[in-house]
């Protein structure tokens, strides 16, 4: 199972070339869990706050490594299907964000993805800063969809 998520970490931080290159990092995976971070440095924008679009992939980027590291990726995989964000305040530090599905909700899109070939799920999620503070909330609408069908 270690090694599993150790390939899922890997292909989160590494298999989208822009995520890559935002230094994103996946600082705890499991099953139906998964939390990321964002560093400030590298990720400025012109007035010395972090760039919206990092924030925002803190924020669509949870939705696939759940399912990959909740759900066989030989046999699933995600998509985005909208992702909406309300930034509250500048961010000055990195970021997190931590996304869960309960077992039910595994469940759920496991049996649904299996009959229909896709199951949709919803992720309401903060964003904090090193403080704590939340400096954003996302909200996505994910699918889990069977490779084939």
């Amino acid at each position: 199972m270690q090694n599993m998520m150790d390939m899922v970490k890997k292909q989160v931080e590494t298999a989208i070339p822009f995520v890559a290159r935002a230094g994103l990092q996946v600082l705890e995976l499991k099953p139906g869990y998964v939390k990321l971070r964002m560093p400030f440095e590298g990720n400025e924008n012109h007035v010395g706050t972090m760039y919206a679009g990092a924030i925002f992939t803190l924020a669509e980027i949870p939705g696939g490594a759940v399912v990959y590291s909740t759900f066989d990726p030989q046999k699933y995989y995600p998509v985005a299907k909208e992702i909406t964000i309300r930034y509250k305040q500048p961010v000055k530090t990195d970021a997190t964000i931590e996304v869960r599905l309960s077992p039910e909700e595994v469940q759920r899109l496991q049996e649904e993805a299996d009959r229909e070939g896709k199951a949709e799920f919803v992720i309401e999620a903060d964003i904090l800063d090193a403080t704590g503070e939340v400096v954003a909330m996302s909200r996505g609408i994910y699918q889990v969809r069977a490779v084939g069908m």
